[in-house]
């Protein structure tokens, strides 16, 4: 389905569907100043031909959906302090927007899958609106602890980087980044992900979003504690060769959630190469009929 726009509260969030409506749904929940493509088309299309009605959306300040121009973008030293009263907005309300999501497409619950930031956003829907989650999966994220899951010194130019205006020179910014933070032990297509970042800046750029949503992780806080309470099927997935997100927090994550299992890729950074597809499509998969097998006897 073409692009659309929700309205969603106070604000507008862009969204895209693949797959049979009739099907249980997915949904996919981007990082941290990254639109919805980043969830790749083939990769929404091959999860959609696995049974599955797939939604994926641009998370608010971010691709086409509303920017929140009225709040205060943080400072350097306030997001370096990791000061809670620099944040406009939360993961929580980040959480209530996609679940408004899902109330404008008339979905009562969904399979809920979310990628960094969007880990944490997906482990903040399954918290605070259980009754709406079929299953969940966390991919390089963490529980928000201070001990946990935090970036290697190198990678703190990604964070908190201004990218450049130039269209050019803004695609040339994201291959690089991505040559960073991205899987060592896969190849990278720079030819494919050139065309996503040319995409991302034609759909619209939003630099203070990005310190924002950072901000927005900041106030959150650690979700140890609410996360032992899930009772959902839950599947963590986690690269060995993150940067950006250490591997424990991939750990800290699994551990936390009783029952959760955790799929460990040997090689894969912060990014979601085409190689790594099968398994997790499989490992979302697997969780979903999980969710739906009967109860044991």
């Amino acid at each position: 389905m073409a692009e659309q726009i929700a309205r969603v509260g106070d604000i507008e969030i862009a969204y895209e569907t693949f797959g049979d409506p009739s099907k249980p749904a997915v949904l996919l929940v981007m990082g941290l100043a990254t639109q919805m493509i980043a969830w790749h088309d083939d990769f929404c299309a091959e999860l959609a031909d696995r049974g599955f009605h797939v939604i994926r959306f641009d998370n608010r300040d971010v691709g086409r959906s509303s920017a929140m121009r009225h709040v205060a973008v943080p400072t350097l030293r306030q997001l370096a302090l990791r000061s809670k009263k620099a944040a406009g907005y939360t993961l929580s309300d980040m959480a209530a927007d996609a679940v408004g999501l899902l109330d404008e497409l008339g979905i009562e619950c969904a399979h809920v899958v979310g990628a960094s930031m969007g880990g944490m956003i997906a482990q903040t829907i399954a918290i605070e609106h259980p009754d709406r989650v079929l299953s969940l999966c966390s991919i390089m994220s963490s529980t928000g602890a201070r001990w946990s899951g935090q970036p290697k010194l190198a990678t703190y130019r990604v964070l908190l980087g201004t990218p450049p205006q130039d269209r050019d020179k803004f695609i040339e910014h994201v291959v690089t980044m991505y040559r960073v933070i991205g899987s060592p032990g896969f190849d990278r297509d720079e030819d494919d992900l050139r065309d996503i970042a040319a995409r991302s800046y034609d759909r619209g750029r939003n630099p203070a979003g990005s310190g924002r949503q950072l901000a927005a992780i900041i106030a959150s806080g650690d979700r140890t504690a609410a996360l032992r309470r899930l009772n959902v099927p839950t599947v963590v997935i986690h690269g060995t060769k993150d940067r950006l997100v250490n591997p424990s927090g991939g750990r800290a994550t699994a551990k936390a959630i009783p029952g959760a299992r955790l799929v460990t890729i040997d090689g894969m950074g912060h990014d979601l190469p085409r190689a790594t597809w099968p398994r997790i499509i499989g490992a979302v998969a697997g969780t979903a009929a999980r969710a739906s097998a009967p109860a044991a006897v």
